[in-house]
């Protein structure tokens, strides 16, 4: 590519968890022209995924709750400029708008794939063979300092995060079995920490009083930075189909996600360190506590070796 800076348009999701699977994209835009200043649309809540990326440039909210009525207010921002290349992964309305030399979306591409492997698809034109890089997310020091400064109170090395709640009811796993599980697993880890929104507090105070191991619940407490740099020191994460377990694969912390509802296969978290298991009758809550504790100890030792290779190599 060219030496002169170039300028991108990448429009990614609105949660949390689907906006995670689209950073390989946003990182190989990078690695395909290392120069471009790469602007960014997203949901205000999801946008804080993306403060910290140092290539990118503006971030622009798009408020799916307003419909139409907030597209005018957009346009005549991104309208504005003209843009070299606009990725589109969200549809491909917006990007037809706006003024640009190339256009690439996912619309009409692979639907039955994980959907990693969908939106990559986006750039398969300019990709090639190039190999999906893993989802990431970038930390402030402010949010490291916090999270080392949490971890200093914690007892040992071996750290348990648990995110004991999600955005429905029906994904989410008993607290008792929860509780159970940490009882079972009270050898193989020094300390629990309970992570989640406001909403999942109720589900973790049960949890966090009757824990056998110290445990810090911060549900309710942090900033999504915060957690994330929080969950970038756990040893393991276990949690519910939710935005968390795709938190812990970008910061490279191993993760086993339950699934109840849902289609694992092409949501599960993104990473040879993101491990699932899926109920097989669809109810979260038949899942039995005993295989996921066999499980979470064959994950850790798999997780290690992983770990150990990348290490020499």
């Amino acid at each position: 590519m060219s030496m002169t800076q170039s300028r991108f348009l990448f429009i990614t999701l609105s949660n949390i968890g689907d906006a995670l699977l689209t950073t390989p994209v946003l990182q190989f835009l990078h690695r395909y022209d290392e120069h471009a200043s790469i602007d960014i649309v997203s949901d205000k809540r999801s946008s804080m995924l993306f403060l910290h990326c140092p290539y990118r440039g503006e971030i622009y909210h798009k408020h799916k709750d307003r419909l139409l009525r907030g597209i005018p207010a957009l346009l005549f921002e991104l309208r504005r400029k003209r843009y070299d290349l606009i990725v589109d992964l969200r549809t491909d309305i917006l990007a037809r708008l706006i003024r640009a030399e190339k256009r690439l979306t996912k619309v009409g591409k692979g639907q039955h794939i994980h959907a990693v492997e969908n939106h990559f698809s986006a750039v398969s034109e300019i990709a090639g063979d190039e190999k999906i890089p893993p989802t990431t997310l970038w930390l402030g020091q402010a949010d490291i300092g916090y999270a080392n400064e949490i971890c200093r109170r914690l007892p040992g090395k071996k750290w348990l995060a648990i995110g004991p709640g999600a955005n429905w009811d029906k994904k989410i796993w008993p607290a008792e079995k929860y509780a159970k599980l940490v009882r079972t697993l009270a050898g193989e880890f020094d300390a629990l920490v309970l992570l989640g929104n406001e909403a999942d507090d109720a589900k973790a105070q049960p949890l966090a009083r009757h824990a056998t191991l110290p445990c810090v619940n911060l549900c309710g407490q942090t900033t999504l930075l915060q957690a994330a740099a929080m969950m970038e020191k756990m040893t393991l994460f276990i949690g519910n189909d939710s935005g968390l377990g795709h938190i812990a694969s970008a910061v490279g912390t191993a993760s086993i996600t339950l699934f109840g509802p849902g289609d694992p296969e092409r949501y599960h978290p993104w990473g040879e360190l993101a491990g699932w298991h899926a109920a097989t009758d669809r109810n979260i809550e038949s899942i039995p506590v005993d295989i996921i504790t066999r499980k979470v100890k064959e994950h850790l030792i798999q997780a290690s070796q992983i770990q150990d290779t990348h290490k020499f190599s």
